[in-house]
């Protein structure tokens, strides 16, 4: 498993990456329950319930879906069920100016579907050239190998996907985000939440 402290190297973006910190973004996104769909009804859930629930993707392809689940799951254990596949494809069906994605803060000029994309295409050409099959395809020690050297430097067969260590940095947020991001999952980690306006317990309450 890999640690949700581990070092990124510097991909510095004017400086922002390096100044920028979990804990304000955390304060500041406002996260709630969010609009999914499912059997073309419209469902305010958690991302989590969602997931639970199988809600339809509006932007990412289910072998999309299937490789940034396991990313996530790799990068942060816990990710997966707690929806980031949904709360990743819900964030990049808003308009720009209401996504609260980690790389919004980046520096990174939006549309942000293709970094995403290129992202996840980038991993299973990696994977392929490795072991020819796809990151989703992998066993356990095989995608944790990959993900580490991934979060160093471009692997193997990358190609002209995002920066490796770049896109590591950027979804390992997402993860962190959509499972520690509530005053349940501080109290998960053992950390006291100190907003300056407490939120309810659960997204959206």
């Amino acid at each position: 498993m890999l640690r949700p402290d581990i070092d990124v190297p510097d991909a510095d973006k004017g400086g922002a990456m390096r100044s920028l910190t979990r804990r304000s973004f955390v304060r500041h996104s406002g996260l709630g329950l969010l609009t999914f769909w499912i059997g073309g009804c419209e469902v305010k859930m958690t991302p989590r319930e969602a997931h639970e629930q199988g809600a339809d993707m509006r932007v990412l392809t289910s072998a999309e879906v299937a490789s940034l689940e396991e990313f996530g799951e790799t990068l942060l254990p816990g990710s997966r069920a707690a929806g980031i596949a949904n709360y990743i494809d819900h964030q990049l069906g808003e308009p720009a100016d209401r996504q609260l994605l980690m790389i919004k803060y980046l520096g990174v000029n939006p549309p942000f579907v293709p970094f995403y994309r290129e992202g996840v295409a980038a991993l299973g050409r990696a994977a392929r050239a490795a072991h020819q099959l796809d990151f989703h395809e992998l066993g356990a020690a095989r995608q944790r190998e990959l993900v580490s050297q991934v979060s160093r430097e471009n692997p193997p067969g990358w190609g002209d996907g995002p920066p490796a260590p770049f896109y590591f940095f950027v979804v390992r947020a997402d993860a962190l985000d959509v499972t520690y991001g509530t005053m349940e999952g501080f109290e998960a980690l053992g950390i006291p939440y100190m907003a300056h306006i407490e939120p309810p317990g659960r997204w959206g309450e």
